[in-house]
């Protein structure tokens, strides 16, 4: 891939939606020569998608990568590219007249037959109705009937690995020998071990656990290991790995380009087990959970496998169809629990390891007595820590690790829901019975989210109790909690400004005691 391309894309997932990025911008072909840099993409809908919504954010991020202009050309790679006559036609958006024989509603053209109709200046002036003598057409050709990107077929080979994978990278950031096993973890580890080398009994596993306890590092370790072992004496496993945004964003693509057979030919034939994170995001979709029952359905009659992640089991989600939840129900459910002390402490060795740090015990066991709930943020403390010493020239010692910690570090004790009730309406300047209305304000609702996301991570309140002190039901509370995942997930305005909040609530409440 052109380097300068491929350093515009890791911009651009910055600043429009990843999916959008991942889906329509990653698989173009870049080419750059003294003309500039072009684009060629498969289909003329793609070309005419691309570049009315991100012609000149995709300009920008080329002009920031090389300190320079460069001219961006997006055309279509049909018919031998961009260089061809369809392919500057498309580019430049030309109309071609009709071929003879072709009848305007046999839908045998290109794109779309129907006469072009228009007004023009009469003779005294008037605006007069036209109608051209010969229809036109724009020269943008219907997709190519080919499957939408999905995770090439895994070789069994030692090293290989998907072409796709996760944010279409194709390398696997996580694996089994790297995921520290204890009490609250150890089935769904079992489960998914036996699910690549075959012995478990059901062909569907569904994991469930809040945010950053390892269900990503588990479904990561699955691919990882089918990739480079097989996972049958066959020696051929076709993965596809992708989120279920991912999944309803290429679903609405395929529908878009006429191309729902393939999409459905991608997933149901060419892919021995698929692997679907964050399943959660469906509810409310009805057109995608059909979709999804159907494949999971398809898979499993021809004996594949299927394993989804999600912050929530099915009981959980009013918005998941009957259907679609029974499937779920339908094979082994594991829920990963928040890690016990020895595990926290073990976690924090092993990623030591990975540093090729040493750690002295007590700012270990500082960590893991801090914090409780979120494995992530256990190592991004712990990470942070290295940095900072690194940076300053410094001895990892525990003073140094309370600096850190005060940054960083959640609550010890942890704060109630009114504390983090009480932090939000400081933050957003609202009453607390404001946020109790039934008022659809942005404001309002950003609020109540943020209060949702944070009381589900920091205390053992239900779902329902949550909704009933903001008069709200549980499902409202699970929309909200979704909605504040996908935005730090996206890592947008949004999403940055809750994290932003979120480390300063953390930062504001530690517990002294923890660190004492």
């Amino acid at each position: 891939m052109c380097i300068i391309w491929q350093k515009s894309l890791d911009i651009l997932e910055k600043s429009i939606n990843p999916i959008h990025v991942r889906t329509l911008l990653t698989p173009l072909q870049a080419h750059l020569g003294s003309d500039g840099l072009t684009l060629c993409a498969d289909n003329g809908f793609a070309v005419s998608w691309i570049a009315n919504r991100y012609q000149g954010a995709i300009e920008q991020a080329v002009r920031q990568v090389s300190d320079r202009d460069v001219p961006v050309r997006i055309v279509c790679a049909v018919q031998g590219g961009g260089n061809g006559p369809a392919g500057r036609a498309a580019e430049s958006g030309a109309l071609l007249p009709v071929k003879a024989g072709v009848r305007e509603d046999s839908g045998q053209a290109l794109g779309s037959t129907a006469a072009i109709t228009g007004t023009s200046i009469g003779e005294n002036g008037r605006i007069e109705r036209r109608v051209p003598q010969r229809a036109y057409q724009r020269a943008l050709p219907l997709p190519a009937a080919a499957p939408l990107p999905m995770t090439a077929p895994v070789n069994h080979m030692a090293g290989s690995r998907p072409e796709g994978g996760l944010n279409g990278a194709g390398s696997w950031r996580y694996s089994f020998k790297d995921f520290v096993v204890g009490p609250s973890n150890e089935l769904a580890f079992s489960a998914a071990r036996s699910i690549c080398r075959q012995q478990l009994v059901t062909d569907q596993f569904y994991v469930c656990s809040a945010p950053g306890l390892g269900k990503t590092h588990l479904l990561q370790a699955i691919g990882q290991e089918l990739s480079t072992n097989g996972g049958s004496k066959q020696g051929r496993v076709r993965l596809a790995y992708l989120t279920a945004e991912d999944f309803a964003c290429r679903m609405v693509m395929a529908l878009k380009q006429r191309e729902m057979e393939s999409f459905k030919a991608g997933l149901r034939d060419g892919v021995d087990i698929l692997l679907l994170e964050d399943i959660h995001f469906l509810q409310g979709k009805e057109k995608t959970q059909e979709e999804l029952l159907a494949t999971v359905k398809s898979l499993r009659s021809h004996g594949k496998k299927v394993v989804f992640t999600s912050s929530f089991l099915p009981k959980e989600m009013p918005k998941l169809d009957s259907l679609l939840a029974s499937q779920f129900c339908d094979g082994f459910m594991a829920v990963i629990d928040k890690p016990d002390f020895n595990t926290r402490m073990r976690i924090l060795e092993n990623k030591a390891r990975v540093f090729q740090v040493p750690i002295p015990h007590d700012v270990n066991e500082l960590f893991a007595n801090t914090i409780h709930s979120d494995i992530r943020l256990l190592e991004n403390c712990l990470q942070n820590l290295v940095i900072k010493a690194r940076l300053m020239n410094q001895h990892i010692n525990r003073d140094l690790a309370m600096e850190v910690l005060k940054n960083y570090a959640p609550t010890s004790p942890k704060p109630d829901l009114e504390t983090i009730t009480a932090f939000i309406c400081r933050s957003f300047n609202l009453s607390h019975d404001s946020l109790r209305t039934k008022s659809r304000k942005k404001e309002y609702v950003l609020a109540r989210n943020s209060i949702f996301y944070l009381a589900r991570k920091h205390t053992e309140l239900s779902l329902k109790n949550i909704g009933e002190a903001f008069n709200r039901k549980h499902s409202s509370v699970i929309k909200g909690i979704t909605q504040m995942e996908r935005e730090m997930s996206r890592q947008s305005t949004v999403g940055r400004q809750v994290d932003r909040l979120i480390q300063t609530l953390e930062a504001q409440t530690l517990g002294h005691v923890a660190i004492q």
